[in-house]
């Protein structure tokens, strides 16, 4: 017996053989019984490895999200005793320690401001609805946590290979997003019925709890396990943009990291580094080219450096312009217009100017922008160009694909 609980293959293949029994209907006892026989433990590894193999043999991710709360009720007491509180955890300001603390003030409004509502008897109370509402309210801030694991987290789980939990947790994530605003809806019905409000609310609380578990002992070992501090750092780098739900997140500062991890910006063999990625020269010229609209650089020196050859131009641009001052490039009428600009640009008066004006049937925005490095120091100016007529007469939504 031993030996067949210690055949990973054999693991593997039994994970699968209940999830699947899950899907065709039988009940969570009865495969949590199976489960208990025939494992001691089992790694969020294999789970996901388990998951990513039902997925490639044409499983839709939308099934395996369906069962994703039940399988993880099934395989919860063994994960819990495998992945105990790792030190990143533990350090202030780490993007896992926000994560964890993160997840404590989820689990504190769940706890406090919610599930005290959660009862008929409970609603009669005077101010109860209103203390619902504020609760479910604060929940809404999930979104911006949900962010920062969908847009931080999940692509370096995909870079290492792990693609189904981001796929199914994803969703799951969308679900939740979706019950908190159906909730929401619902507190403000007059007349609330509360008998689905509460059914609506406890699914929403049941489903976060069960968001939070999963983060905690199957994704954030998983991370651990791949990462590097130089990944670390970029994920602690990029959550401010994305904000956080939580008040006085330290700056983390890792220790030394290596210098090969270290981002640089070239250009080798046809191929631009930048810090936020990489592309030839061929992707990047046919990218800027795509734009919705033309840009055109003048450097430091008031140099034209640079403009975007998009088939739909606001203006007439040529290659010959390339290296001329830029204040031959317009008629004396306009140049000291041009001119003030740049020297507010470059005395730090102005970051930015607007112009709009009607040209037949466009309407072109004209827009300059002070381009500055990330010490300040002044490099130029993008002026960007855009025909926005038709932008104008954008009205209500468009959720779905054009024929």
């Amino acid at each position: 017996m031993s030996e067949y609980i210690n055949n990973r293959q054999m693991r593997q293949k039994t994970i699968k053989d209940i999830i699947r029994q899950l899907h065709e209907g039988k009940t969570v006892d009865q495969v949590k019984s199976q489960f208990e026989h025939v494992f001691h433990g089992v790694s969020a590894t294999e789970i996901s490895e388990a998951e990513g193999a039902l997925i490639a043999e044409g499983l839709p991710v939308e099934e395996v999200q369906k069962l994703c709360d039940v399988h993880a009720a099934v395989f919860k007491g063994s994960i819990e005793e495998i992945h105990q509180p790792e030190e990143p955890a533990l350090i202030p300001g780490h993007p896992l320690q926000v994560l964890v603390r993160e997840n404590k003030k989820i689990s504190h409004i769940l706890e406090k401001e919610v599930q005290p509502y959660l009862s008929l008897t409970a609603l009669e109370g005077s101010g109860a609805i209103d203390q619902l509402k504020a609760g479910v309210e604060q929940l809404k801030d999930l979104d911006v946590h949900y962010k920062k694991k969908e847009n931080l987290y999940f692509p370096y789980m995909e870079k290492y290979g792990i693609t189904a939990p981001p796929k199914v947790m994803w969703g799951v994530d969308d679900e939740i997003r979706a019950q908190v605003k159906e909730v929401s809806s619902l507190l403000n019905n007059d007349p609330i019925k509360k008998e689905t409000l509460i059914q609506k609310a406890q699914d929403m609380a049941d489903k976060i709890e069960e968001m939070i578990f999963k983060e905690e002992n199957i994704m954030i070992p998983m991370l651990m396990e791949n990462l590097t501090q130089e990944e670390w750092k970029t994920i602690a780098d990029g959550s401010g943009e994305i904000g956080y739900i939580i008040e006085h997140v330290p700056k983390w500062e890792p220790g030394e990291i290596n210098k090969e991890e270290k981002v640089s910006v070239s250009a080798e063999d046809g191929i631009v580094k930048l810090p936020s990625g990489e592309v030839n020269t061929e992707e990047l010229t046919a990218l800027l080219n795509t734009l919705p609209f033309d840009i055109t650089f003048v450097d430091k020196e008031d140099k034209v450096k640079y403009f975007s050859e998009g088939k739909d131009r606001a203006f007439p641009r040529t290659r010959t312009i390339i290296g001329r001052n830029v204040s031959n490039c317009h008629p004396p009428a306009s140049v000291h217009i041009v001119e003030k600009i740049v020297e507010d640009f470059k005395n730090g008066v102005k970051d930015q100017e607007d112009f709009w004006i009607r040209m037949g049937e466009k309407y072109i925005l004209i827009r300059y922008y002070a381009v500055r490095s990330i010490d300040g120091e002044y490099l130029g100016v993008l002026e960007v160009t855009q025909d926005i007529d038709q932008i104008q007469k954008i009205t209500g939504e468009k959720r779905l694909m054009s024929e």
